[in-house]
This record gives C-alpha cells, sequence and structure tokens, in this order.
C-alpha cells in the first residue's frame, strides 16, 4: 500500500503512463502500422493540458479530477474501438446523435467487443476502490500530503503542451483520408480539430442554376447521349423493391461443403438480369441510408445519417414520379417506424402509407422485429389487397432477420455449417443469409402463385456490407479467403447483388458493368417510361450506361474521396498521390488505376449533392 501511495504522489506521471498504454491498444486495433515513438509526441501533450489544468485549478480532491479525466479519456478510447470495428473509421462527435441506437441494437454492439477491450477499465475500477478501502481501514497512516508541481513548471508543461498539439493538428489539416489525419495528428488532436473544422469546413454552395444534368453526367463519365433501350416497356405494371439486410453479392452461388448457401436467390439470378458490379452507397445511417440512396438517386451527407436533415426537405423522389402516372405506394418493415427517423423518411420521399412493427407485430421474433417469414407473408396479403384496387402500386420491402450479429434461433437454421465455421461472425453470417434466402423463395414463390410476379418489375439488392473487414478476426479472414478464393477486400465488402425481374427486358443475363444504388432511380423511371428529363438525379439507367466509365463516389465507411470504378475501388491516403487501388473481382489490371480526375470530379459530386439537398424548399416552409 505504501508503494500505491508513493506512486499517487506522482499521478501527473502515472495517469500519463495509464492512458498512454490505453491510447496505444486503441492504435493497435485502428492503425495499420500500430503505435509508435510519434504516438507519445501526438497523444501525450493532449493528456499534459489536462493534467495541468487539474494542477492549476483543483485545491483539493485532485486525485478525483485526474480519475474522472482518466474515465473520460477511457471512454472515448474504447467508443474509437467499437466504432472503428463496424465502420472503419474513427468515431468523432458527429456519433453522439446516434448514440440512442446503441441500446437498441446492443447485441450488435456488443459482438463486435474483444474481451481483452474492457481492460482499460481495470485502473479505474482499482483506482475508486482503493480510497474506499482505505477509509474503512481508518487507517491515519493514508494521509496523502502531496507536494504540488510548481506554477513555473506547469506553464512550461502547457506551453510546451499546446505547441506540440498545434504542431500536430496543422500540418496534417488538409488530408482527405480522415484515418490518416487521426494517425498523423493523434486520436485526441483529431477529434477536437474535427469540431472546429467543421464550423468553418462549409464550402460554398453550389448555385441552384449551376447544378444541371449535363454538369452531373459528366462528371460521371457518362458523356454519351443516353440510349433509349427499353423505355416505357413496363409502363403500368407494378414495381416492388426488395432491399435485402447486409447481403453481400459474394453470396451468389457460394456452396459450403456442396450447400448452396442462397438458392433461391441463385436462380433468379440466373433467370433473370443480375448485375454482377453492383455496389452499396450507404453512409453512418446504414439500412435507412439505402432506402433514401435508392428512392432519391442522391448521395448521403457526410456526418450523418441522411433520415436527420435530409428528410426536412421536399426530396424529389421515386415514390413521387410513379405517384405522378398514377401508382400507389408502401413500404414494409418489421422495425418500429421511428427508429432511424424513417417516419419522417418516408413522408419526404412521398410513400402513401407505411406498415412498420405496429402492423406486423412481434411473432416468431428475429433480430428487432417479426421475421422475414412473417414479413413476407403479411405483405403478399397486403400487395393482393393494392392490386385488387385496380391501380399499379409501388412497394418497398425491407428484410430484416439476417441483421448483424446474425444470431438466428435455432428453430430457423436451414443449413448445417462445417465444424470450422462454428462460432465464428462468418458461420453466423451464413446461416443467417440461408435462412433469409428461404423466407424470400416463399415469398417470390406467392408472388408467382398469385400473378403479380408476371405483372411487376421485381429488384432485389443488399443495403449494405454485411463483413466488415476490420471486423474479422484473422480465422475468419482465413475463412473468407479459402471461400473466395483469394484475400477478403474493400472491393468484396461493398460488393452486394441487385438481380432485376422486368417483363420485356431480355433475359437472362450477367452485367458487369459498375452500378450502385444511386442507379436504381433512373433505372425504374426508363422501365415504366416514366421521364427524369427535368429531376436531378445522381444515377445513370443500368439499361443504357453504354461504354462510359462508372465514378461511384462513397462515404462515410471509406476516407473521404473514395470512389468505385470500373476496375478498382479506390482509396486516398493524405491526397490522391498515396491513395490506394483495390482491383475489382480478381483482376490486376494496373493500367486501369483510377485517376486524379476521376478524384476531383467524385469530390465534387458529392458537393454538387450536398448544395442540392441543402437548398431544396422545406418539407414544412412554416418553419422557417
Amino acid at each position: 500500500m505504501a508503494l500505491l501511495i508513493k506512486l499517487g504522489n506522482r499521478r501527473f506521471m502515472l495517469f500519463t503512463l495509464l492512458l498512454l498504454l490505453k491510447c496505444c491498444l486503441a492504435w493497435f486495433v485502428v492503425f495499420e502500422d500500430g503505435p509508435s515513438w510519434t504516438t507519445m509526441l501526438t497523444e501525450i501533450p493532449f493528456f499534459w493540458l489536462v493534467f495541468c489544468l487539474i494542477e492549476w485549478f483543483a485545491v483539493k480532491r485532485k486525485l478525483l479530477y485526474y480519475t474522472i479525466a482518466n474515465l473520460l479519456f477511457t471512454l472515448l478510447y474504447f467508443t474509437v474501438l467499437m466504432y472503428f470495428k463496424y465502420y472503419g473509421i474513427i468515431v468523432t462527435y458527429h456519433a453522439l446523435s446516434q448514440a440512442d441506437k446503441v441500446t437498441k441494437v446492443g447485441n450488435s454492439t456488443y459482438s463486435l467487443m474483444d474481451p481483452y477491450y474492457l481492460l482499460v477499465f481495470i485502473d479505474i475500477v482499482v483506482l475508486i476502490a482503493i480510497p474506499l478501502w482505505l477509509r474503512r481501514s481508518k487507517s491515519k497512516k493514508i494521509q496523502m500530503n502531496l507536494k504540488p508541481i510548481r506554477k513555473t513548471v506547469l506553464s512550461a508543461l502547457f506551453l510546451m503542451s499546446i505547441a506540440l498539439c498545434y504542431f500536430s493538428i496543422w500540418p496534417n489539416r488538409a488530408s482527405m483520408n480522415e484515418n490518416k489525419q487521426a494517425e498523423e495528428m493523434g486520436i485526441l488532436n483529431y477529434e477536437i480539430f474535427t469540431i472546429f473544422s467543421d464550423s468553418t469546413e462549409d464550402a460554398e454552395l453550389v448555385d441552384m442554376e449551376d447544378i444541371t444534368q449535363p454538369v452531373i453526367d459528366n462528371l460521371k463519365g457518362n458523356t454519351e447521349k443516353p440510349g433509349t433501350a427499353y423505355f416505357g416497356i413496363d409502363k403500368g405494371k407494378n414495381v416492388i423493391i426488395i432491399q435485402m439486410e447486409s447481403f453481400q453479392n459474394f453470396l451468389i452461388g457460394l456452396t459450403v461443403d456442396g450447400q448452396e448457401v442462397t438458392p433461391n436467390l441463385n436462380k433468379l439470378a440466373k433467370e433473370n438480369v443480375h448485375f454482377d458490379n453492383f455496389y452499396t452507397m450507404v453512409g453512418q445511417g446504414t439500412t435507412s441510408d439505402a432506402e433514401f440512396v435508392v428512392n432519391t438517386s442522391l448521395y448521403v451527407p457526410k456526418h450523418e445519417p441522411a433520415t436527420q436533415n435530409n428528410v426536412e426537405k421536399q426530396l424529389p423522389s421515386l415514390p413521387k414520379l410513379l405517384g405522378a402516372q398514377g401508382y400507389t405506394s408502401a413500404t414494409f418493415h418489421t422495425n418500429e417506424v421511428e427508429f432511424w427517423n424513417r417516419k419522417e423518411l418516408y413522408d419526404a420521399v412521398g410513400f402513401d402509407r407505411y406498415y412498420d412493427k405496429s402492423f406486423f407485430g412481434d411473432e416468431d421474433h428475429v433480430a428487432f422485429g417479426a421475421s422475414d417469414e412473417v414479413l413476407y407473408a403479411k405483405t403478399a396479403e397486403e400487395l393482393k389487397k393494392m392490386r385488387a384496387a385496380g391501380k399499379p402500386f409501388y412497394a418497398q420491402i425491407i428484410s430484416m432477420s439476417s441483421h448483424h450479429p446474425y444470431n438466428i434461433p435455432e428453430n430457423k437454421y436451414r443449413m448445417t455449417l462445417p465444424e470450422r465455421m462454428e462460432d465464428t461472425l462468418v458461420g453466423r453470417y451464413i446461416r443467417a443469409q440461408n435462412y433469409s434466402d428461404y423466407a424470400l423463395g416463399k415469398f417470390i414463390d406467392e408472388l408467382k402463385q398469385s400473378g403479380i410476379w408476371d405483372n411487376s418489375i421485381v429488384l432485389l439488392y443488399g443495403d449494405h456490407q454485411g463483413l466488415p473487414v476490420y471486423s474479422l478476426d484473422n480465422k475468419e479472414k482465413d475463412l473468407m479467403k479459402d471461400m473466395l478464393g483469394h484475400e477478403y477486400s474493400y472491393a468484396d465488402m461493398f460488393n452486394i447483388p441487385l438481380i432485376m425481374h422486368a417483363p420485356g427486358v431480355t433475359s437472362p443475363a450477367l452485367i458487369e458493368k459498375t452500378g450502385g444504388q444511386i442507379d436504381i432511380l433512373p433505372t425504374v423511371a426508363n422501365l415504366t417510361g416514366v421521364s427524369i428529363a427535368n429531376q436531378i438525379h445522381f444515377g445513370v439507367d443500368l439499361l443504357n450506361q453504354g461504354q462510359a466509365s462508372s465514378v461511384l463516389p462513397m462515404r462515410h465507411f471509406l476516407p473521404s474521396g473514395s470512389f468505385v470504378t470500373d476496375s478498382d475501388v479506390f482509396v486516398p491516403g493524405i491526397g490522391f498521390e498515396d491513395g490506394t487501388n483495390y482491383p475489382l473481382g480478381l483482376a490486376q489490371n494496373t493500367n486501369a488505376d483510377a485517376t486524379q480526375k476521376q478524384y476531383e470530379n467524385a469530390l465534387e459530386l458529392l458537393h454538387l449533392s450536398d448544395s442540392y439537398v441543402k437548398q431544396l424548399p422545406d418539407k414544412y416552409p412554416s418553419k422557417q
């Protein structure tokens, strides 16, 4: 105990050491090269700034204030670890607005945590327990008359720390890659930098008159005059869009020890049109962002879910386009409509009605609500009613049973996993998607039997990645390599399928041209014969994109400036020059690497989309 008291008299250095160990753990997890001696130069000065303030202003109970500071720093590092494991980026204050989601997706959050992460809290428990134990012991020897640090020393440390923080931040402020910024600045400096930079970084909005479709098409590389193939070929037919939870394209055709993982989707892909190089384009709002992108053909915002601020605007959308042609529209989701602020989203994009947990109930519970079997069975009955009303309909259906961390009930198991996959994230993912495919197959059969299938355009796509690279341990990465035949990478992770059944469209077909969720609106508009010549859209008609090279900007799950081309996923470093190309599929064509022009165009496309949405009229003008 005497040793602990002696260390307590050196609290400045003791807490520096404790926090340095914690920041090193965060660096090991988050940054490829882990911590180094420069880590101390970027992280320690921030500790010392806080410690100097405690020494200056705390007359009593300094150890208590050190412990509180230690707890706050520890919580931040812990949050950085957890957030990175799923999103692959450094968490910032922007995520605070979504903190309530943590409790609602608790199992998903907890599954990301390695048990040793909790070790970062042990010292705090000890520091709280020791004074309580000493107080109970009533020992006269526990008085800690700490000799204060001289003011001149504190002043010197404070000024030196400010200088070191400044010189860590300032040279790296222009870095495009947020993860690189955090590595060069230090995690704590980066957190402060984002707060102040956001208050001054708002780029000047592009005037509405300068946001034109030819400008957008040129930036995307679509300089050819768009074709008119299949225009209006399915005019007046129903539109059914099925959004599949966490579904990635590598599942199509995949077998595990001779067992087809997704036999129903395999059949659909073979018999219809399968877009093989199709990519998710979501941000912090994940599933709800996919709904936003598909229905608006706009990009998600930079630091927030699209359902946070964008839904306050009068958004041009697919439900509104089809509504003008006499369609009724509805969206189906077994979760509560308040989750991700969907009620406002559905109002903003113009769905006539929505069906949520209040309709589907909580029977046969999987993940956050009723199972996919219940979703599809009850939805099928509603679609029959909509058809009976005599008007074409647009229905969007959001599946959910295969939600991370993929813990489906045993009575939903439809396949036997090999022993090597048991108790792994990859194994749970395969099993959950196998069940979701089974439920989907029953729904497709019902659509065919009822006659709805033959009179409908049906699109099926994944909402976002299910197996983040950064969430997999070494064993799981090996499992992925065995299944895919190559290292699992960003190109695999963001690749989702798009399968399209459209009466009158030549099929089956495998289309390898690159596309993304933002392209669904113009594709459906073309098939239904709806002109979007006067509606701004950032996607392209996938059936008429010609040979133009696609540029798909990515946000949130990759650093700013990342984008997908026909050959690569490009991720910038500090800038374009030190960026990395991740080839799509097995292609290793280095001659087709992303260009700086594409990089600049991708950034400008995002800027145009942001400018456009911010200048749209408010949904409720009276609020102005």
